[in-house]
């Protein structure tokens, strides 16, 4: 393979990118929208600060179960229906929140149940970027996501905060429904109609085995020795960082002080993302990754020294820098994982990276209410550090490009259990 790294021109040419690129950017920034109305409105109907925090972080938990039982149905269904029925889905959320009158407890088990799906969705939205960009434009691509990420949380929250004072949360959500329903139009106009990554699986229908084929194809792929040491690798080192992170506000004692550390901090992940994903050629950026998941550890030691707001908000910039070790790995994954499964192998990647988030930050929570901030940031930094050195040798594998996609992986059963239809549902 080529050294010469994809160029955004390039990636950008592809218009089935765009359609993903564009889509993507409005669901960010549409869910940003939506969890921060939820708890505003929630809190102006129960006063309830607890419940207000729960009505934020619930659209979150949902990813756990739709990791384990839902994920097959991201290759048992074409691509671009499942992108645009999650988009209808978020419509209808966001209509019945605003306009249902709901009682509360409605309102979080409506998005804790449709939120089990969001695994899927986006399952197929990654799982069909290497059909529309090959090679290390596929790599580039992931780079972008991960800056548009960033980039529309960001805007998600000015603009919910904008609508929220204008409209009140009702508009704020019917703003994000509006965005939800622009995002279906563009992905239904724009994207080519492919059939299901599975076949055999498609024939059977969305309804026959689904839950125990998850099941199976995870515990397949978490089986296998190359794709486990992947996962772990794209797992262990941000649930650190999520850990560090959620002890700023303890430390600093100030929302506004801890939102300018926070902000530098995604400042700092857009940095790297870039700067690694353009300049970096592919060869390089797989040498990379180790030292760039160290880094994402090693800052956060110095709060040990009880740094001042500017001088974390720096610290915390250069170690989010280092989530672009995560690019190091994409097309091993990518070339790791059978292509009949691709779309279940990446949303287990995403549900995994979220759960660990939250246990990650669990984790370092109970450790700061024991030891205090100061030393739960600096220890949560020492087990990201430690973590990536764990995994030198997945990070220091070499990379063989093999026939096919499943090769090293047939032998476990990995494609014929994965799409061979199985008794009984």
């Amino acid at each position: 393979m080529s050294e010469r790294g994809a160029t955004f021109k390039e990636v950008f040419a592809v218009p089935e990118f765009r359609v993903l690129f564009g889509s993507f950017a409005l669901m960010i920034a549409g869910d940003s929208v939506k969890m921060l109305a939820l708890s505003v409105l929630v809190y102006a109907r129960t006063g309830s600060p607890g419940l207000s925090a729960a009505a934020y972080m619930v659209g979150w938990l949902p990813y756990i179960l739709g990791g384990m039982f839902l994920l097959s149905l991201a290759d048992r269904l074409p691509a671009r229906a499942l992108m645009v029925a999650g988009e209808l889905v978020r419509v209808a959320v966001c209509l019945a929140l605003a306009y249902g009158g709901l009682p509360v407890w409605a309102m979080l088990a409506l998005v804790l149940v449709t939120g089990l799906f969001s695994p899927v969705f986006g399952a197929a939205r990654n799982a069909m970027l290497p059909d529309v960009l090959p090679g290390d434009a596929f790599v580039l691509a992931r780079s972008l996501m991960g800056v548009t990420s960033a980039g529309a949380q960001i805007a998600g929250l000015s603009l919910g905060g904008a609508f929220l004072a204008a409209t009140g949360p009702e508009g704020a959500l019917a703003v994000t429904a509006a965005l939800a329903a622009a995002a279906a139009v563009v992905l239904w106009a724009g994207l080519p109609r492919r059939p299901a990554r599975s076949a055999a699986a498609a024939a059977r229908g969305p309804g026959g085995g689904a839950v125990r084929s998850t099941v199976r194809v995870n515990g397949l792929l978490v089986r296998d020795r190359r794709v486990r040491g992947l996962l772990l690798a794209s797992w262990l080192p941000p649930a650190c960082l999520a850990g560090a992170e959620a002890m700023v506000v303890p430390y600093l004692g100030g929302q506004g002080r801890a939102g300018a550390v926070l902000a530098a901090a995604a400042v700092g992940m857009a940095a790297g993302e870039f700067a690694v994903g353009r300049f970096a050629a592919p060869g390089l950026r797989e040498r990379l990754s180790l030292p760039l998941a160290v880094l994402l550890g090693l800052p956060w030691l110095g709060f040990l020294a009880g740094p001042g707001t500017g001088f974390a908000a720096a610290l915390a910039a250069v170690a989010t820098a280092g989530l672009a070790y995560q690019l190091g790995l994409q097309r091993r994954f990518l070339e790791a994982v059978p292509e009949e499964v691709r779309g279940q192998a990446y949303g287990l990647l995403s549900a995994g990276l979220m759960t660990g988030q939250a246990v990650g930050a669990a984790l370092v929570g109970a450790l700061g209410e024991a030891a205090g901030p100061r030393v739960a940031i600096a220890a949560a930094g020492a087990a990201g550090v430690t973590a990536a050195l764990a995994l030198i040798p997945v990070f220091r594998a070499r990379h063989e490009p093999t026939e096919t996609p499943a090769g090293d992986v047939a032998e476990d059963g990995l494609v014929t259990e994965a799409v061979r239809p199985s008794r009984g549902g």
